[in-house]
This record gives structure tokens, C-alpha cells and sequence, in this order.
């Protein structure tokens, strides 16, 4: 089936952050869809579909995306954005209350430019393309699973469809692309990539040197090592939203972890380190969250916390825009009193 994008050439929208783009009208976005809802592997999710017609701005230009489902690395993706404000984040509410509020990608064939000197807008309400868009959206958020038990299917599940090419650190351009759609600035540019090269010597030298010979016993940046034995240490201290908090340095955090870096199957990792030290207030507990390799709704046995305004911004990992929450365990966290 030809899509809208393909008739229309919708795919030649270039954005740049800090630009205002419209989102389409049901009905036009039906049009670039296939029958499970998706353009290029992308899904395009029923929590999406209440912002149609609506204006956002465009927080970064999303031409590159991390592994989380394998962690295999770096992965190029098409024709797509993330926006600013209500159209940012997945609210869940199509996918049993999930809690990740990952942020969302729009390809460019959702979206068209806006005229400055467009008077119809705001537009009405497309009722009759939502009726037809709807359940489709509602239908393709779930998925089959072996035992039987409800599974969901996302965004984020489905990223390994949406971008199947690996992006190697090699590949100078995502860098340029980085600066020239506003993304990040060059010294911001030129740092990920320095961190990427010494990661990549570190990974070789732990799998070709001997111990002696490693720098720093092959550790990647920021240099964080797990030294817990056995079970790791776990703390309840009932953190609630808007609760002011400190970050405790990577040295008390690094006890709490095992080799793999995680604590109780969460993990810390060099993003969050860069945290380390800052306050920040809490902006809510997380309980419940899509697996992303099987689609099932996981329960977390020790719910973990999320901070206002910390995001993984990518400064160690290829300058990746995805700006995924950083999820942490309240023995990372000291509560500020008064």
C-alpha cells in the first residue's frame, strides 16, 4: 500500500530544534500508516493520537537511537523527532499504566510546517478519522506471548524493527548531524565521541591484554566498578514526589552495586554519575513498566525513583537524544530534611 509520505513526499520535512511544527489530522496520519499501525516499523501508539492537529515545538531531531531492548549499541533512524511539551512523553495509558514515560517519536510524515500566516488554527476535532484510527492503534498495542499472559507491543519494543542499522563510532556523520540539526553543540559533539573512542580501546584491551597491562582494569568511562558481594544492599526510606533529595557520591554508590553494575536488577551507570552531588526533588515513584525484549508489564519488588529533570542526556554514549529517565534506588538517594 502507498502511504501518504511516499505521494506526498512528507518525508522531505527537515526540522531543527526549536522549530514549530503541526501534527496531522487523524485521517492523514491513518493514511501513512500499514496495517499494524506503523510507518517504517515505527509504531504510531493510541496515547499519540490526542495531540493530532495540535502545534509543538521540536526538542531534537531523533536520527539515532540506543539499544535498550539488547543492548547491542547505536542504531540509525529515519525521518523522526522527538517534541517538546504534551507530545513529549508516553503517558501509558494504552499500555496498562506503564510508568517508563518514554519519550516519543513522530516521523516527519506525521508532521507538517507551519505557516505563520495560517488563521485556521487551532483546527477542529477529526471525529470521523479518529473513529477509524483508534482501533487500529488499540488493536496493535498488544501482542501474543507464549504463556498466554497480556503482552503490549510499543515504541519501544519495537525499535529493533524501526531501526535495524547499527551506527558505528566510525560513522563521523551522526556527529556532524548532531550540530547541524541543533542537537548539541560541538564540544558537547567532540566529547561523546572522544568518550566513545576510549571506550572502544578499553572494551579491546579488556578482551585482547593481560590485567597488567589494562589501564584502569579496562573500566569505560567514568569509571564506575561494583564491589558488592553477594546479595546487594537494598533501603526503604518511602521518598514521595516533591521531596527534596541529594545524589550520594559515585564512592557510597559504587558498594551497592555487583560487577554486572546493578543493584537488586537496576543499573548505574556513567550517565547517572554525572549526577552524582546534585539535589534534586522527586518527581515520582515508578512500580510498574513494560519489558521491552517480551512486551510484558513487570512489578517492581523494590519500586524505584525518578528526579525532576534528569534524563540520560547521552554526554557518554554517542550524544543519543532519547533522554530516557534515570530510574534510582533510594540507598543512591539521602533525603534533604526541612
Amino acid at each position: 500500500m502507498q502511504t501518504m509520505g511516499e505521494r506526498r513526499g512528507t518525508h522531505s520535512l527537515s526540522p531543527r530544534v526549536g522549530e514549530i511544527v503541526e501534527i496531522r489530522t487523524e485521517a492523514e496520519i491513518l493514511e501513512t500508516l500499514d496495517e499494524r499501525g506503523e510507518l517504517d516499523g515505527l509504531p504510531f501508539m493510541p496515547e499519540m493520537a490526542r495531540v493530532c492537529g495540535q502545534r509543538f515545538t521540536v526538542a531534537s531531531v531523533a536520527h539515532k537511537v540506543c539499544d535498550t531492548v539488547q543492548a547491542s549499541g547505536m542504531y540509525k533512524m529515519k525521518d523522526a523527532v522527538h517534541l517538546t511539551g504534551a507530545g513529549a512523553r508516553c503517558d501509558g495509558s494504552a499500555h496498562g499504566g506503564c510508568e517508563a514515560a518514554c519519550l516519543l517519536y513522530w516521523k516527519t510524515a506525521w508532521l507538517k510546517p507551519v505557516d505563520a500566516t495560517d488563521s485556521a488554527f487551532p483546527h477542529p476535532n477529526d471525529a470521523d478519522g479518529a473513529a477509524r484510527l483508534l482501533p487500529l492503534l488499540v488493536l496493535n498495542s498488544r501482542r501474543d506471548s507464549t504463556d498466554g499472559t497480556e503482552a503490549y507491543s510499543c515504541q519501544a519494543t519495537e525499535m529493533p524493527r524501526a531501526a535495524p542499522e547499527m551506527l558505528r563510532l566510525r560513522d563521523l556523520g551522526q556527529f556532524v548531524q548532531d550540530v547541524r540539526s541543533g542537537n548539541r553543540g560541538v564540544l558537547w559533539v567532540l566529547r561523546a565521541f572522544l568518550v566513545g573512542a576510549f571506550n572502544r580501546i578499553q572494551g579491546l584491551s579488556r578482551r585482547h591484554l593481560p590485567g597488567w597491562m589494562q589501564f584502569r582494569k579496562a573500566t569505560t568511562w567514568g569509571f564506575i566498578r561494583g564491589t558488592a558481594v553477594g546479595a546487594t544492599q537494598t533501603a526503604i526510606t518511602d521518598l514521595r514526589p516533591g521531596e527534596l533529595v541529594r545524589i550520594k557520591p559515585k564512592a557510597k554508590i559504587m558498594p551497592t552495586l555487583n560487577k554486572d553494575l546493578r543493584n537488586r536488577g537496576l543499573g548505574f551507570d556513567a550517565e547517572m554519575a554525572r549526577f552524582c552531588g546534585q539535589t534534586a526533588r522527586v518527581a515520582r515513584r515508578v512500580n510498574t513498566i513494560i519489558d521491552e525484549r517480551t512486551g510484558r508489564m513487570l512489578t517492581m519488588k523494590s519500586p524505584c525513583i525518578v528526579l525532576e529533570g534528569i534524563v540520560c542526556e547521552g554526554a557518554y554514549n554517542m550524544s543519543c537524544p532519547r533522554a530516557i529517565p534515570s530510574y534510582w534506588r533510594e540507598i543512591w538517594l539521602e533525603r534533604i530534611e526541612g
